[in-house]
Order: structure tokens, then C-alpha cells, then sequence
């Protein structure tokens, strides 16, 4: 399988060969995936990071020979400007720089020029919260994994990659990760709470933050309180979500 490394700030994963396929997740600039079949202007590719797969359109990434294998850099702030041939490309938080070093790193024999803010490493726990707080009022976007559009789980992993952590993409996968707690009263901020349907499956997932709230993404990123029946939604004045199972990831 060829590696390739997305060259567009964000770049739709779809779930056929097609513009107007549903889009399953994203590829941000930097992400790393593998080509695993070819259609015409269409790649099938799995995502290095979480093994999700889509179809991308094949302009949006470039097959490379480059080892990546320093830790990963990411922008930390919301958008962030890189310099590609002196000419300004806007990238989204959580966007990678392969080997970077010296405000600079190359892919393939292009260089690419940085000063923005970078976060990498494993951090402490309470970083995750303070990284959580950045995606608020992000709409809803299903398969979305910026502060420009982002669903519930992509939420969760995009945090948790900021700060070094590595969780898979849908909340069910999430789900089956970490160590159950029994009660709310035993979480802690950054622990992640999964929701079910009226059929048991895991449908939602949302972090938790200090005094009885979640963070989640509900038509928007949004702070609700929440209790041992659920989500209570403070528009609404009702619960919006039925919990299913609190969970210590790290």
C-alpha cells in the first residue's frame, strides 16, 4: 500500500466514490493514510491514525517516500496559517506538521513554513477540558473534525489527539475502550459518557467537565448538565440523551 499525506486543510472521506457520496470523516492537512484502491479521480485510502476508510478525491493528497516518525505537531489554534511558496494556507486546529522543526518541514521536496502555536506529547488530563472549551459553538457536522463542522465522536477524538491520546473515530469503538465507572459522582473532567437509542446501541458520546456538565456536539458544541437519566438539554428542557455508560480512558 502506497503512503500518502493530505495536502488540503480539510479533505472530505466519503463513503463512495462520489461528490455528492456521504461524507464519513475527514483527512486534515499533514494526516497520514494509505492507498488501498483507485478509481479514476477517486483513492480509496485507510486513515493511518484510526484506520477508518473513504474515498478522497485524489487531488487532495499526494503519495510520498517522506518518513514521518518524529512525534506528531499539531496547530492548536482554531485556523492558523502555514506559508507554501510564500503564499498563505489556512489550517484548522488539529492540522499535522510532519517532522517539524525550526518553524519549517517539508513533504516530498516542498517546503512549508510555520510560526503559529504547536501542541504535541501526551498531557496532563486537564489539558483535555482546556481543548474542549476551544470547539465551542462548533456547528454540528456529521463526519466532521474541526471547529468549522464537528460531530460527537470526532469531538472526543480530536481532543483527546491534541493532547496525545489516541481513541478511535464512532462512539461505539470509543466506548468499548477504558474503565467503567458506576457513578457520575466518580468522574472525572475528561472522562467521556456514551449514549444510547431506544434500541441500546451506542449512538452519542460527550466529555465530561467539573460540577455535573458534558461537552458535546448537539447541533452545535454545547455545556449540559448532566445526571444519571442523561443529557438534559437547557433549550429544550428536556433530556435530549439517555445515558448508557461512563468510562476513565486515561
Amino acid at each position: 500500500m502506497e503512503n500518502s499525506v493530505c495536502l488540503v486543510g480539510i479533505c472530505p472521506v466519503r463513503k463512495e466514490p462520489s461528490d455528492v457520496a456521504e461524507m464519513v470523516t475527514q483527512l486534515l492537512f499533514g494526516e497520514q493514510c494509505h492507498i488501498i484502491d483507485n478509481q479514476k479521480q477517486w483513492i480509496k485510502i485507510k486513515i493511518n491514525f484510526d484506520g477508518y476508510e473513504g474515498w478522497v478525491d485524489q487531488k487532495q493528497i499526494v503519495f510520498t517516500e517522506n518518513k514521518f516518525d518524529s512525534e506528531p505537531v499539531f496547530v492548536e489554534e482554531m485556523v492558523d496559517f502555514i506559508l507554501y511558496k510564500n503564499l498563505p494556507m489556512a489550517l484548522p486546529m488539529g492540522a499535522e506538521l510532519p517532522n517539524f522543526s525550526n518553524n519549517q518541514f517539508f513533504i516530498g521536496e516542498d517546503s512549508y513554513s510555520f510560526d503559529g502555536k504547536t501542541t504535541s506529547g501526551k498531557l496532563d488530563k486537564s489539558y483535555l477540558v482546556e481543548f474542549g472549551y476551544k470547539y465551542l459553538n462548533a456547528p454540528y457536522l456529521w463526519g466532521g473534525k474541526t471547529p468549522f463542522g464537528i460531530d460527537c465522536s470526532g469531538l472526543t477524538q480530536m481532543i483527546y489527539k491534541l493532547c496525545g491520546h489516541k481513541l478511535p473515530r464512532d462512539a461505539y469503538q470509543q466506548a468499548e475502550l477504558g474503565e467503567v465507572l458506576s457513578f457520575i459522582e466518580e468522574a472525572e473532567p475528561g472522562d467521556l459518557a456514551f449514549f444510547e437509542n431506544d434500541l441500546g446501541k451506542i449512538i452519542h458520546v460527550g466529555i465530561i467537565l467539573k460540577d455535573n456538565k458534558i461537552l458535546h456536539a448537539h447541533g452545535k458544541v454545547r455545556i449540559d448538565p448532566i445526571d444519571s437519566h442523561g443529557i438534559f438539554n437547557t433549550d429544550q428542557k428536556k433530556h435530549s440523551h439517555q445515558l448508557r455508560i461512563i468510562k476513565k480512558i486515561i
